[in-house]
């Protein structure tokens, strides 16, 4: 072979050797916590969704484990310990008693809140413009919520007098929720009781004491527990004829009557920038927390017309989604 020949194939050659190296490079592999009080298979599904928009698909580049506890922080403990024991790049938590349990756990692992209530009265961050420590993520907080739901329940039903509110006992966010519906609650002159429960069986006589006590209708505040057990809720509240607010869009597409509120499937979804930017080297300290900008309006007219009322044609037209 003429010297020419033999310097030209090795230049072709070794311009595809970097390539071929490249190709044979192992995938780097991400691994993942997820806490949370029970396991909410469409939220789970919501993080999935937004990590695989962002390139991090499970069994090729990211591992996942998932704890569950309960919503008692000493039944978060054992598995947020678990988490922080297999090293992950970060934890992703799903409501205030799980990132609360994380955060107990380690303060050098980036921890991911994909729903909290009020971090800072929860003591999870110092300032949601500039957190510090390992805590960042999104939250559900928004001071005028829950005065609103208020406001839109008053709106929908005008004679109302009385509600009720039902809560998780063991949920912090759900008393800070409760004491800032009260001034709401007193413009409108609508009296207020708070009834909370520990865990999904007490649902039942809780629903009946409501009756008992003459309620006119029920705002049922955002809580995993209570989300898990959401057929059960709304069954109960068709079974007493009691008109229901919610916080989640998912209850009113599950035969509830109403609900205003953040989409928390997308947020959720979107809390997977944070781990995008985390894995990327971004410091937990340095990524404000984010919270909701769109509330939505849903109304399930069907159930409505089951409750024998009518939604006013004003608040209709507001809607977000009408459901028939």
């Amino acid at each position: 072979m003429r010297r020419r020949e033999f310097i030209k194939i090795v230049a072709i050659a070794g311009t595809g050797w970097p390539h071929a190296v490249r190709a044979q490079q192992p995938t780097k592999m991400y691994r993942l916590g997820y806490l949370a009080p029970v396991r909410i298979p469409h939220f789970i599904e919501a993080l999935q969704t937004g990590l695989r928009e962002l390139g991090y698909v499970e069994g090729r580049n990211l591992q996942v484990d998932y704890r569950f506890g309960g919503s008692q922080l000493d039944t978060l403990d054992v598995p947020a310990a678990e988490l922080v024991a297999l090293g992950p790049n970060a934890i992703v938590t799903v409501a205030t008693a799980a990132a609360i349990a994380a955060k107990r756990a380690t303060a050098t692992i980036p921890i991911v809140m994909a729903i909290v209530g009020d971090p800072l009265r929860a003591g999870l961050v110092a300032n949601l413009a500039h957190p510090g420590g390992n805590i960042t993520g999104t939250t559900m907080y928004e001071s005028e919520l829950s005065g609103k739901r208020v406001d839109v329940l008053k709106e929908a039903m005008l004679g109302i007098s009385r509600i009720a509110v039902l809560g998780n006992a063991i949920n912090p966010s759900n008393q800070y929720w409760w004491e800032e519906m009260q001034p709401a609650a007193r413009a409108l002159g609508i009296e207020q009781q708070l009834f909370m429960v520990g865990e999904p069986g007490a649902l039942a006589t809780v629903f009946a004491a409501m009756q008992r006590n003459g309620v006119d209708a029920v705002i049922v505040l955002a809580d995993p527990m209570l989300i898990s057990a959401q057929r059960q809720i709304i069954e109960l509240a068709a079974e007493h004829r009691l008109p229901a607010m919610y916080g989640q869009r998912e209850y009113v597409e599950d035969g509830g009557l109403i609900s205003y509120g953040p989409n928390v499937v997308e947020v959720i979804r979107h809390s997977a920038t944070f781990v995008d930017k985390i894995l990327k080297g971004a410091k937990p300290a340095d990524l404000p927390i984010e919270q909701p900008t769109k509330f939505e309006l849903i109304i399930n007219l069907k159930t409505a017309r089951s409750l024998g009322l009518t939604i006013p044609p004003l608040l209709l037209a507001r809607a977000d989604k009408v459901i028939e």
